[in-house]
């Protein structure tokens, strides 16, 4: 934009010849579709690249309204709420497309767009994959060994698990001194949590990084199967096995991580066999006298007490004791509530990111959903947030569009704490008590009238800028 600060007065005009000349200077020398269009979303030029892919000519598109000649076009929002669409899968002339569109500004205006096709006609890339065989190839790629390494990989490092709280930051500081080691580590925590992602992550941060990373959920697998599934086996070993035998997960792990989730729901059966391959690092394959030596590290992970399972008989104590060298306990959503405000965040983008669905959380919606206990944890958060962006019919997202039974149950939470200030009268003076009343009244009214001071103040019969004043003393603005 250096050429328009040259100009005394910019004119749509002058915009418009600016787009033209970057375009003969700059993009038609580069081999990717790109077209340009003004405020006015009409079209104002376009690379040679975008002529031959769409085998369109600049003389009879030049100066139509951009929805004249793409009726899908996505210019005209684009313009309007000047956030760019980035990866966004588009279909244009009976083709599939991948574009980027990007809004430009100048002064603090939006004086045109710009639309970067990444990828052309997918069609055709899928043919061209089709007669190379390589879908084919890529079928069986997960049952060679050589690649094995490749195909399964951790998909999260610690830096994917984002936190404002001190406590999950301890906690994963804690996972790196963790992943220096090849000892065993036992991660418990509410389901929800995050606990895999502490797993990937620690194979990730260790010297195993290259090698293979494994997931299983034990409580997953039928009783019958999960035998085979860890262990493998050979041809013939047992009714229905494969013909050519199986290898097991704890074999296709060698050399690198396997990561053995709701370890707690393992049957007591297969707690022997497992407790065996810790001891020992070797293994047999069902149907087969053959030792196979590992070099394995094992990573487990529980939402219930194991404890509590070895006290009952259901869980055993030497298994425990063999899996509980390093534990590494994951604390709850609730524990942390500075951490909701930025997983919202990235959920938002996320979901932007693989659906184009875009929305902003107001203030008070979200100080709301801070209120919530998330007995779900992350998960549950994250699948009310995607439902709150596919539900809303409105670009901001306010407090009605919460589900109903996280709003019924914050109001509940607020009258059984007022309930039991009553009851226990036990404040240390007569201004505390009235603070903690006070402070307790003003949220449960703000929740019950959707954060609307106004109505608030109204309710509570008392001037609006007493109501800000007393919300900034309790740090809710």
């Amino acid at each position: 934009m250096i050429l328009l600060g040259t100009f005394k007065k910019i004119t749509s005009e002058k915009i418009d010849k600016f787009f033209i000349k970057i375009n003969d200077i700059i993009f038609n020398q580069i081999p990717v579709p790109i077209c340009l269009v003004n405020s006015e979303c009409k079209v104002v030029t376009f690379n040679t690249s975008f002529k031959d892919c769409f085998n369109l000519k600049l003389e009879n598109e030049k100066g139509k309204f951009v929805g004249d000649v793409d009726p899908n076009a996505r210019f005209p929002v684009i313009l309007k709420t000047g956030k760019a669409e980035i990866g966004i899968k588009h279909k244009f002339q009976d083709k599939e497309i991948i574009v980027h569109r990007i809004p430009l500004h100048f002064n603090n205006k939006i004086i045109g767009g710009i639309s970067i096709t990444i990828i052309g006609d997918l069609n055709y890339i899928y043919r061209l994959i089709t007669e190379n065989n390589l879908i084919k190839n890529l079928k069986s790629y997960k049952d060679n060994q050589s690649t094995i390494s490749q195909v399964y990989k951790a998909k999260y490092t610690f830096d994917d698990i984002l936190s404002n709280s001190n406590c999950l930051n301890n906690c994963k500081e804690q996972g790196k001194s963790f992943a220096e080691t090849d000892l065993t580590v036992l991660i418990t925590g509410e389901s929800g949590v995050g606990k895999e992602l502490f797993a990937h992550s620690i194979h990730n941060y260790s010297k195993r990084k290259n090698n293979p990373f494994i997931s299983i959920n034990c409580g997953a697998i039928p009783e019958s199967l999960i035998e085979s599934e860890l262990f493998g086996h050979e041809e013939g070993s047992f009714t229905g096995a494969s013909k050519n035998g199986r290898v097991g997960k704890f074999e296709l792990a060698n050399t690198g991580t396997i990561f053995l989730d709701e370890i707690g729901d393992l049957a007591l059966k297969m707690q022997v066999k497992l407790l065996r391959i810790l001891q020992e690092k070797e293994l047999e394959r069902v149907g087969s006298n053959k030792i196979i030596n590992l070099d394995i590290r094992v990573i487990a992970a529980t939402n219930c007490d194991l404890q509590e399972k070895v006290n009952a008989g259901t869980f055993r104590k030497d298994l425990f004791y063999r899996l509980n060298v390093l534990n590494l306990e994951i604390p709850s959503l609730r524990e942390r509530p500075s951490d909701i405000s930025l997983l919202i965040n990235n959920f938002i983008n996320n979901f932007y990111k693989k659906y184009g669905i875009c929305g902003e959380f107001t203030e008070d919606a979200i100080k709301t959903l801070c209120l919530y206990k998330w007995p779900g944890n992350v998960r549950e958060l994250k699948n009310v947030v995607e439902r709150m962006l596919v539900v809303s019919k409105e670009h901001s997202i306010k407090v009605d569009s919460i589900p109903k039974n996280i709003l019924n149950s914050n109001h509940e939470i607020v009258d059984m704490n007022m309930h039991q200030l009553i009851k226990t009268k036990t404040f240390s003076s007569l201004k505390n008590s009235v603070f903690k009343t006070e402070k307790e009244l003003i949220i449960n009214t703000l929740i019950k009238n959707n954060f609307n001071k106004s109505k608030t103040a109204e309710v509570l019969g008392i001037p609006r800028m007493t109501l800000y004043r007393k919300l900034k003393e309790i740090n809710l603005k």
